[in-house]
Formats: C-alpha cells, sequence, structure tokens
C-alpha cells in the first residue's frame, strides 16, 4: 500500500548547519549572524516544543514534538523527532528528520504540569471539567488520570509498517507488543493463522509449514467470493490474541484484551482459489447484560472504501434479530464508527417508513429491525423526524423528507443475504 507524493520543495535553510565562523558568508550582516546562531540554539528539540513541519504534501503545518532519539552515527545535534500533526488525528503521527523542521517557527517550550498547575488555580471547577470532557474525545470510559497514562504509553508508534498476504500496510497507532519485538519497526504476519514474525525469511519458513487457508473456527456465511467465520476465543486463544494486536495498529481508542475467552470474533474474508484473505472483522461478548451486539470492529486498510464497514454492522443486526433480541453496539464508538453506525440506522429506519403504510411505533420498529429503541429514537431526533404530542413520540414520515434524508445517508454498501447465513446462536450450541 502506498501512495506516489507530489514533488518536495526544496527544504528552508533551518535544515542546513550554519557556516562555523562567526561572521555570515555572503557579506551578510551582523543581525543575520546573530539570528543563525540562535536558531541553532534551540537544538535539540526538547519534548513538547511547537514548530512548523513539512508534511508529505509539500507544504508545512504545524506539529507538536512527542518524542526524540539521537541518530547513532551523528554530533550533539543529530537527532530525529516523533510528531503529532495539531491538525490531523494522532495515526498521522511519525519520525522526521530535522530538514523537514523550520526552526525560524520554533515556539517557546512550555513544561505542561507546570502550565497546568498555573491555569488549575485560575479556572472554575466547571471550566475544568470541560477542558478535560474534551480531551477524551474517543476514551469516554476513561477518567483524567487513566487518559494521561493511556497516551503516555501509547504516544509513540511502535511498528511502522506490516506485510499481510500481499499487502505492505503502513500502521497508524500504537500496539503492545511483546518486548521481544520493541526493536522491529515492521512484522510479517500469516494471514491465515495471524502469527507475526521479525523477518521476511521467518514468514517464509512458516508459510511451507501452516496448513491453515482460513480463519480457525466455522464458516457460518459464504456468498460469491466473500465468506464469514466465527472464532471462539476460547477455543482459540492465541489467534484471537493475535486479531487483537493486529487491531490495536488501527484502533486508538481499542483496549486490548489478552483474556478473548469471553469473546466471538466474526472475520470477514475475500476467499481466491489460494485461500480465505482477511478484509476486517467484529467482535462481540458471549454473554452481555448490556444486550451488546458488538464490541468492537474494524475493516483493514487496503479493503476501506469498499462497503465492508457498512456490511460487518449489517450482520451483526443480523445476529441479533437470530437470536431473537435487540442489540446494540458497545460505548463508546469512535467519531468514524458513530458516523458508520448513524449511517446504517438512518436506512434502515427510512427505508421501513417509507414503504409503511399507517402509524408504526418506535416498539414495532425495534421489533423488525433488532435496533435498540434508544438508538432508534436518538436517530429520528437528531433527522427532526419525531415530535413529542400528548405524552407520547409520533413519527413524522413527509416522503419528500425521508427521501432526502436517504440520499444524504449515502449508499447501504454491501448486502448480507440472509439466506446464505448458517448460524446457530452461541447459547444454543452444545
Amino acid at each position: 500500500m502506498g501512495s506516489i507524493d507530489p514533488p518536495k520543495p526544496e527544504p528552508p535553510t533551518a535544515g542546513v548547519p550554519p557556516p562555523s565562523e562567526a561572521e555570515p558568508e555572503g557579506g551578510g550582516t551582523e543581525a543575520e549572524g546573530a539570528a543563525k546562531k540562535r536558531k541553532w540554539s534551540v537544538l535539540p528539540l526538547e519534548v513538547g516544543t511547537r514548530v512548523m513541519c513539512r508534511w508529505r504534501d509539500g507544504k508545512y503545518h504545524p506539529v507538536k514534538v512527542i518524542e526524540r532519539r539521537k541518530l547513532p552515527s551523528g554530533g550533539s545535534n543529530d537527532y530525529e523527532y516523533y510528531v503529532h500533526y495539531t491538525e490531523f488525528n494522532r495515526r498521522l503521527d511519525e519520525w522526521v528528520k530535522l530538514e523537514q523542521l523550520d526552526l525560524d517557527s520554533v515556539e517557546t517550550v512550555v513544561d505542561e504540569k507546570v502550565e497546568d498547575k498555573v491555569t488549575g488555580l485560575k479556572m472554575t471547577r466547571h471550566q475544568k471539567r470541560k477542558i478535560d470532557e474534551t480531551h477524551v474525545e474517543g476514551h469516554e470510559e476513561l477518567d483524567a488520570a487513566s487518559l494521561r497514562e493511556h497516551e503516555e504509553f501509547t504516544k509513540v508508534k511502535n511498528i511502522a509498517t506490516i506485510e499481510l498476504g500481499r499487502y505492505e500496510i503502513e500502521t497508524w497507532y500504537f500496539s503492545p507488543f511483546p518486548p521481544e519485538y520493541n526493536e522491529c519497526s515492521k512484522l510479517y504476519f500469516c494471514e491465515f493463522c495471524l502469527n507475526f514474525m521479525k523477518r521476511k525469511e521467518q514468514l517464509q519458513r512458516h508459510m511451507r509449514k501452516c496448513d491453515l487457508k482460513h480463519p480457525p473456527g466455522d464458516e457460518i456465511y459464504r456468498s460469491g467470493t466473500l465468506s464469514m467465520f466465527e472464532v471462539d476465543g476460547k477455543k482459540n486463544k492465541v489467534y484471537g490474541q493475535n486479531l487483537c494486536y493486529l487491531a490495536k495498529l488501527f484502533l486508538d481508542h481499542k483496549t486490548l484484551y489478552y483474556d478473548v475467552d469471553l469473546f466471538l470474533f466474526y472475520v470477514l474474508c475475500e476467499c481466491d482459489e489460494r485461500g480465505c484473505h482477511i478484509v476486517g472483522y467484529f467482535s462481540k461478548e458471549k454473554h452481555s447484560e448490556e444486550s451488546y451486539n458488538l464490541a468492537c470492529i474494524l475493516t483493514l486498510p487496503p479493503y476501506q472504501r469498499k462497503g465492508y464497514g457498512k456490511f460487518l454492522i449489517a450482520f451483526s443486526y443480523e445476529l441479533s434479530k437470530k437470536e431473537g433480541k435487540v442489540g446494540t453496539p458497545e460505548r463508546p464508538l469512535s467519531d468514524l464508527g458513530l458516523v458508520s453506525y448513524k449511517g446504517y440506522w438512518t436506512r434502515v429506519l427510512l427505508d421501513i417508513l417509507k414503504k409503511h403504510k399507517g402509524n408504526i411505533s418506535i416498539k414495532e420498529l425495534s421489533d423488525m429491525t433488532a435496533i435498540k429503541a434508544d438508538d432508534i429514537l436518538s436517530t429520528l431526533q437528531s433527522l427532526e423526524l419525531i415530535q413529542y404530542r400528548k405524552g407520547q413520540h409520533v413519527i413524522c414520515a413527509d416522503p419528500k423528507v425521508l427521501d432526502r434524508h436517504l440520499k444524504a445517508a449515502g449508499r447501504g454498501g454491501l448486502e448480507v443475504d440472509v439466506s446464505k447465513l448458517i448460524w446457530t446462536p452461541y447459547r444454543e450450541q452444545g
């Protein structure tokens, strides 16, 4: 995987060492020489420094230095820096070289712990809570202290790329692989058993011995080239843990469960003559007190934007229908997850409202779709399709309004052919 980046402009003078002489070259003024000296006096940059950095689009963007490491064959100022692009998601954090940084733009480093103490004295309790709330986006299950610990522990992406089947994939986030993999920037995964190795030769040897051509577990769905396998975390513990390690590379908010016994994994594959190749998956608890029908969901980057994420969501609800109960995804949802679910709920509910003659209640909609009543209510309220009259909610389904919302919700993705689903709910197995 990858893209061809546009030609990069010549880096600014910030990345070029200054002349050794105090007098600047080319007849420059003493003021210019002093400015160059000041610029180079900031090196090496401290963790927490804010500076402009040249990104892959050839433009400069504001970054914050998260970590630094000394280059093995360099002088006292020869470091590379791990930076967070403050305009973008953490998945784009990366190691950069000094020449990508514009040292003229360096901002004074402020010790954030001191800054927090100072500003904390000036803020009301309500203001402090508001700031804490904005910091926990995507991590609503963590308190402020746990969130800081999480961000500190996961701040630097440990694995830069993985090889999985015919794809080389750039990773997005930190994943807590065992300590012996600390020095690896690239890992090689067997696409069938998901064992991971440090070197290509190890993978090649493994592939000659690995007799799996699909995920372990039962194939519960086959339609054309698509297959879905149900993998029991208790029966296939190593596979379940390896899947979690893999998923964490692309999910910032995921809590890694080493105890996978309590979960079922539904692994979606594209099949050809070489075997069944993992596209994505979702997991669910075997027994959920909160009616969760999905704990975690991921479509791997090479397969994104092809409708597979919507397919996985729809599949989770088809399983709920087979179980005869309503379901809802585990909270918190990521920002992208929430968008996907709102799109799914909108399409399913509005399709029914378009075809239905006469009145219909939220309870009836829930029974038909296996969508939890709270999710139906919040979806219809966000679309302004529901009113509260005489002590009850009334759905207002004007056909033109429904069409407009359906168009905005986009395409539904790949259809789940329920006739191809052969599955027994977990509680009835054995």
